[in-house]
């Protein structure tokens, strides 16, 4: 068995699906299959139990599956390790928020900067919701974004911080609504800036839907930098991660609201695709984070 023969194994195990894990691989579902069958003849166990309609790993999968993992992380470190007297070249871009370039990347970026410095950085701000498609469709090699519900077989993430959703108001609402005294934010009436996309906004939209609440939103805007000024501007209650909401220079300005309904909160990291950890400046970057970050 190889290392490519690992990976094919790994994605199978993970999608359990067989069709999935050929067009996740690059491969005809007949070449998986006879992958799949030579590691088990090797072995002398089966790795999966199949039928017409599902797929599982066996006992001898499970373990198989650590096995697996370790020795592509032995690999690549010992691949890493012959070739860290070579010069590492190329490019590497990042894409992140505002946020996300003051809070997270400072230390990692001087970091690589210091021990690969013929590596081409490039770097691109924008929203946090966009940050996902910009690695779905190849125009940048990682991005800092929060991990989505649903996540792609060909999109790597590695966590790094948690940081809740909160509910905020520019001052003189936050005293009104506390002057009603109600127990939970009557959202029908309160007027909302919210983001256009993203995760908060699915989260919102469920939470809403799930209430039968029937939201009064004022203000849409792209990026959850944006929400904080416009709140504090007196445009109604917004709704942030609470990282965004430290790192801005209108966190004094408005008020976090204790009434608020309880979110799942942001898992916040970089993600890559597997295609883009293939090249040695990008592959780089991701381990120095997993030392640095976690």
């Amino acid at each position: 068995m190889d290392i490519r023969e690992l990976e094919i194994f790994l994605t199978t195990a993970e999608l359990l699906h067989f069709g999935r894990a050929s067009q996740s691989c690059n491969l005809s579902p007949s070449a998986l299959t006879r992958t799949i069958q030579r590691l088990e003849d090797e072995l002398g166990q089966p790795l999966f139990f199949r039928d017409n309609r599902t797929v599982q790993l066996s006992p001898s999968g499970e373990q198989f599956r650590t096995y697996a993992r370790r020795a592509i992380q032995d690999f690549q470190s010992f691949h890493t390790s012959i070739n860290k007297h070579h010069q590492i070249t190329g490019s590497l871009s990042l894409y992140a928020s505002i946020t996300a370039v003051y809070s997270l990347l400072p230390d990692l970026l001087e970091a690589y900067r210091k021990a690969y410095p013929e590596v081409q950085l490039e770097l691109k701000t924008g929203a946090a919701e966009k940050a996902v498609a910009q690695i779905e469709s190849g125009e940048m090699d990682i991005a800092v974004a929060a991990l989505p519900d649903q996540r792609s077989a060909r999109i790597e993430f590695l966590p790094v911080m948690t940081t809740p959703l909160v509910f905020i108001a520019g001052k003189q609402l936050a005293t009104e609504i506390n002057q009603r005294g109600d127990a939970v934010l009557n959202l029908s009436q309160l007027p909302l800036v919210l983001p256009q996309a993203g995760l908060s906004r699915r989260r919102l939209d469920k939470w809403l839907k799930k209430n039968h609440i029937a939201p009064n939103i004022s203000t849409e805007v792209s990026g959850n930098e944006a929400i904080i000024p416009m709140v504090h501007l007196g445009g109604g209650v917004g709704i942030v991660p609470q990282l965004v909401l430290e790192r801005s220079p209108f966190s004094d300005a408005v008020v976090v609201l204790d009434q608020a309904p309880q979110l799942e909160p942001y898992v916040v990291g970089l993600c890559s695709s597997k295609r883009n950890l293939q090249k040695p400046a990008v592959n780089l970057f991701w381990q120095l984070a997993e030392q640095q970050l976690i």
